[in-house]
């Protein structure tokens, strides 16, 4: 049977299981620079890259980087399961930039070839943004990366401890547990959900972890205008922001007119790999896909404007018959 019709036996089970990795929030920027999209891997590391910092990756040598086409290359049944193991970009960078030396910046997507190359040798290669306790010595005769050696259970598990013990000294030296905060602009609602005899009297409550933020009540209008700014504090190990539309009722309890999860990792993801906005003229620096699995109308760009970070957002609302949200949202880093 000749290589062409064993892939074609194994289809595309394994070439499914990468690209369902791929579309992962965590995945959907390179993970050494931050640029969106990116097409090409690690299949050692476990490692998604755009093409810039692949070609770095390949001048390590596969002893330390083997680098692959998501969509053109083949793969291994072993090289697709040390990837999954690994579990993408956020477990991997757990690891390996677990620890930043004072004035260590990742380098941002238009990173010259030279600082690029220099901060993935260190990464990767030096292991020097590594807990000490973790680094081992590279050389020709090594099998595996050291993210490829941790299952991704393993590697949960360091990183807990690590983020336990991160909180815990934070707490203790008084240093705040936030990384910024979010803006939220909420615009308006469209085509919103009956719920009272002819209309609704719509309100949203945004969520973020302990958090919760309210908009006022827009008495009987499917397609309110708020147009109101709501703050939310941005932890550590933030995760989504959950949004709830509620049709207020004065003598029952209110009633639900959809819902909605706002992924802001692609934002903060961006906004960190850039760092000071305000040094950069107007441009995109990311991007949330619309996919099957979240609430986006259509493709949500994260762009610096007037030297912030900002990003609009169309969504549709779930689990209801009809329903549309528009947001703006901007990133204020913690100084």
């Amino acid at each position: 049977m000749s290589h062409r019709q064993s892939a074609l036996g194994r289809p595309s089970s394994g070439k499914k299981r990468l690209k369902d990795l791929l579309v992962q929030r965590d995945n959907r920027l390179c993970a050494d620079c931050g640029a969106p999209d990116p097409k090409w891997a690690s299949s050692n590391i476990g490692v998604f890259l755009c093409l810039k910092c692949c070609a770095v990756h390949r001048s390590l040598g596969t002893h330390i980087s083997k680098v692959l086409s998501v969509t053109l290359d083949e793969w291994s049944e072993d090289e697709i399961d040390a990837m999954m193991e690994v579990g993408g970009n956020a477990s991997a960078n757990s690891i390996y930039e677990a620890y930043f030396p004072e004035g260590v910046k990742k380098p941002r997507p238009d990173a010259p070839h030279e600082e690029r190359a220099k901060y993935i040798r260190s990464k990767y290669e030096l292991q020097e943004f590594l807990k000490p306790s973790l680094r081992i010595k590279s050389g020709p005769s090594s099998k595996q990366s050291l993210a490829a050696s941790l299952s991704g259970k393993k590697m949960n598990e360091r990183k807990g401890s690590l983020d336990n013990k991160t909180v815990s000294s934070m707490n203790a030296n008084g240093v705040s547990e936030f990384i910024g905060t979010l803006k939220v602009r909420v615009l308006k609602g469209t085509n919103l959900a009956i719920r009272d005899m002819l209309s609704s009297d719509p309100y949203i409550i945004l969520t973020l972890g302990q958090q919760k933020v309210q908009t006022s009540v827009v008495t009987s209008n499917l397609n309110p205008v708020w147009n109101e700014e709501l703050d939310l504090s941005v932890p550590h190990d933030y995760g989504s922001i959950k949004l709830q539309v509620y049709d207020h009722d004065m003598f029952s309890a209110d009633d639900i007119m959809g819902e909605a999860e706002i992924d802001i990792q692609p934002m903060i993801t961006s906004a960190l790999a850039f760092g000071d906005a305000a040094m950069f003229g107007d441009m995109q620096i990311g991007k949330w896909l619309k996919s099957y699995d979240n609430a986006l109308i259509e493709d949500s760009t994260v762009n610096i404007v007037d030297g912030k970070v900002k990003q609009d957002l169309w969504l549709r609302l779930q689990n209801v018959e009809s329903g549309e949200v528009e947001l703006e949202l901007e990133w204020t880093p913690l100084d």
